[in-house]
């Protein structure tokens, strides 16, 4: 077989979970999560710009300096390579750091320390350090703040070995990934979503971490599959729903909450059974995390397919400035929805 079955059962478990519980928001699921970290691993600290300021990094981070201290919870200078090195070094020296950005853009500026270092230390000395570093950013969509406060940079770095990428689209998962990412010994990359951080979900009050590479099943259907992260997978589920009722379309959402690791299994185990995928992602279409994963399907799952892989990602531009033009550079429900008709009675 192509999957685990234990993975199957796993997935179930976590479907199940979701549906019941206490109610929170996404942004509280991540404080939470941050909170357990900071008074448990005194090694725990937070930086970044804004995070001490009135509104807290989204509100993610408001109080906490009056919590837990300007020597664990400080702003910090616009120098991004500067203070990723300051990061680096810390982990290496035993330290978790939790540096937060506004924008996945300003990472760009730190490349040389995540690419050129932070990634690579692990391998360069046969293991013997460690560098368990937290790098949070949330991509800024959603007012026309333009090209270059918009990007989904999650593709560039998808070939860069030694970091993981993490992409949450619910706050129970929000908080399991982020408590995930710092108990883990590695550059670890959470790109959020600003339009998810106002919906609510099912998160226990308890310590809870997912492994990363483990997706779950969003909805069950044998129509087509439906994979991706983030907020275009959450744009997905609800045009698969809709598609439901509407239709009679039973499409299968699958949320791979992490791109690295990625879970190849449940994405083979639901294409056997679908034989149709569709991929959807935050990011750019060519070059990025939907071309891998639909390079994926055809070199491990060829056999299974009854048409060819549809993709839904961002057009080969940048980002416009201004709220009107962006309603037709983003993708939507109805967009998602003409796509899964189209490859269901292709």
């Amino acid at each position: 077989m192509l999957w685990d079955e234990k993975l199957v059962q796993q997935n179930a478990a976590l479907l199940n979970e979701e549906e019941k519980g206490r109610i929170i928001s996404y942004i509280q699921a991540l404080r939470e999560a941050l909170a357990y970290k900071m008074e448990t691993d005194p090694s725990v600290f937070l930086l970044g710009q804004g995070v001490d300021d009135p509104g807290g990094m989204f509100g993610v981070t408001k109080g906490f300096q009056e919590l837990y201290g300007s020597q664990r919870i400080f702003d910090t200078p616009v120098s991004e390579e500067g203070m990723m090195g300051i990061c680096n070094g810390a982990a290496m020296s035993g330290m978790r750091p939790v540096y937060f950005h506004n924008r996945p853009d300003f990472l760009l500026l730190a490349f040389n320390q995540i690419v050129n270092h932070g990634s690579k230390v692990h391998w360069m000395d046969n293991g013997l350090t460690t560098v368990p570093l937290v790098i949070w950013a949330a991509i800024g969509r959603g007012w026309g703040s333009g090209p270059q406060h918009s990007q989904a940079i999650q593709g560039l770095l998808l070939s860069v070995p030694g970091i993981k990428i993490v992409m949450p689209s619910t706050p129970y998962d929000a908080k399991g990934l982020m408590i995930s990412a710092i108990e883990d010994n590695n550059p670890v990359i959470i790109i959020e979503h600003r339009w998810l951080m106002r919906c609510e979900g099912v998160v226990p009050e308890e310590h809870y971490s997912i492994p990363f590479g483990k997706g779950v099943y969003r909805l069950k259907g044998t129509d087509c599959t439906i994979v991706g992260t983030s907020h275009a997978i959450d744009l997905a589920w609800t045009a698969a729903k809709q598609l439901k009722k509407e239709k009679n379309i039973h499409a299968e959402v699958i949320d791979l909450r992490t791109l690295k690791p990625l879970d190849e299994a449940i994405l083979l185990e639901s294409l056997q059974k679908t034989g149709k995928l569709l991929i959807v992602d935050t990011g750019w279409a060519f070059g990025g995390a939907s071309a891998e994963i639909g390079y994926i399907a055809a070199e491990k799952g060829f056999s299974f397919l009854k048409a060819p892989p549809k993709r839904i990602a961002l057009p080969d531009g940048h980002s416009p400035a201004g709220n009107v033009l962006e309603q037709f550079f983003y993708p939507n429900v109805d967009t998602m929805k003409r796509a899964i008709v189209e490859l269901v009675y292709c």
